[in-house]
């Protein structure tokens, strides 16, 4: 028996430690995650920086030397963060495929593939949507809430929004038919995926004026699309404020006494949270 538990120190020794170093990558409750954190964001904007400044076309041997340098040891310091995150992470698997997990990965990947694509570096600049656990480390949780907030707001439009994307497409693509037929080749209408091409940045108010309608006709069903446009622009932003205006009719903006959470809907009787009974005593 002693010798089983002799044997297992080792073991739970090594359990302490992944646990300890767990509670320091991906917690925020304590100094230590905090400043690992705040390391991590300083090391993610200054190599975004050093890409921007990199990418330009006059730099001297020394210096472009020098950036690939940097984004290599750079994505070697992010590569070791990442592997160490899969080693402590109770559930790996779980992780990786986590909006983190993903974006960790995705922010090291430009620099192996550089060698099957040279421009693939430039994807570098994905790094700085790890940032974003800026959030984390300032424990902005209203901006967290708010976000969230607007999230369900967008889910609860995203049938309406599709519905009013189709109807576009569908506009884009019969307007974009017709001015085919109408215009020549020779005024830059040479198929109907770039005359409908034309349509959707018509539709949109974009106009790029790579292609522009020559005939009378043409014109005229130019000038029609773009009134169109932009009386179609609001119909989306009007879906979305609709549904961000029920959300907040149906939620309280009391505050757990317990817990500190807000935005619990008008007919909710304990907290989202902690599952305090809501009662007069129980918010302030």
């Amino acid at each position: 028996m002693e010798k089983d538990s002799g044997s297992s120190t080792p073991y739970r020794f090594l359990e302490e430690e992944r646990g300890l170093i767990y509670r320091i990558v991906f917690g925020t409750g304590n100094t230590a995650a905090r400043l690992f954190d705040i390391i991590l964001i300083g090391a993610i904007l200054t190599s975004v920086i050093l890409v921007m400044i990199g990418s330009k076309s006059d730099l001297s041997p020394a210096a472009e030397t020098f950036f690939r340098n940097a984004e290599i040891v750079f994505t070697l310091l992010f590569t070791l963060e990442y592997l160490l995150r899969i080693f402590i992470s109770p559930k790996p698997l779980r992780y990786m495929v986590s909006f983190h997990g993903i974006i960790d990965l995705l922010a090291i990947l430009p620099t192996f593939l550089v060698f099957i694509f040279p421009g693939a570096s430039h994807l570098l600049m994905i790094r700085l949507l790890r940032v974003l656990r800026i959030f984390r480390v300032l424990k902005l949780l209203r901006y967290v809430e708010e976000a969230r907030f607007l999230k369900s707001a967008l889910q609860a439009s995203s049938r309406k929004i599709f519905v009013f994307f189709f109807f576009v497409l569908v506009l884009a693509t019969i307007f974009g038919s017709l001015i085919f037929l109408i215009e020549s080749p020779e005024n830059g209408f040479t198929s109907i995926p770039k005359s409908i091409y034309w349509a959707i940045i018509t539709i949109t108010t974009v106009g790029y004026g790579d292609i522009v309608p020559q005939t009378v006709l043409g014109q005229a069903i130019a000038s029609v699309i773009t009134l169109i446009g932009y009386s179609i622009i609001a119909v989306p932003t009007g879906i979305i404020t609709a549904e961000i205006s029920l959300g907040l009719m149906n939620r309280k903006d009391d505050q757990c006494v317990n817990c500190g959470a807000t935005n619990h809907q008008k007919d909710a009787k304990y907290c989202r949270m902690c599952a305090a009974k809501i009662e007069d005593k129980e918010f302030s």
